[in-house]
């Protein structure tokens, strides 16, 4: 579940605050993550690589990672999906 909540800081301007519990996409991910293997499938469509929440992808954004949910920079993302501190996002094992 999503809360965003709204404050101003010192200078009165509007700051917006965006929580989201991530505990149900960690718990599904890690579930798919220890299911999968590290072969990689001759379908494109085959290989289910991360499951990554709105709040997270908002962060992407403003990386310059992600547009929207295109990726514009794939060399930043996987490095970023290969980043042990992100490794709860991740479905399957390997390398990208």
């Amino acid at each position: 579940m999503k809360k965003t909540t709204i404050l101003t800081d010192a200078n009165d301007d509007a700051v917006i605050k965006q929580e989201e519990d991530l505990t149900p996409y960690i718990e599904q991910n890690k579930k798919e993550y220890n299911e999968s293997t590290s072969n990689w499938s001759s379908n494109p469509l085959g290989n289910k690589i991360a499951s990554i929440p709105n709040i997270v992808i908002d962060q992407l954004n403003k990386d310059g990672i992600m547009q929207g949910f295109q990726i514009i920079d794939q060399r930043r993302f996987f490095k970023w999906l290969n980043d042990p501190d992100n490794r709860f996002f991740r479905t399957k094992q390997g390398k990208l």
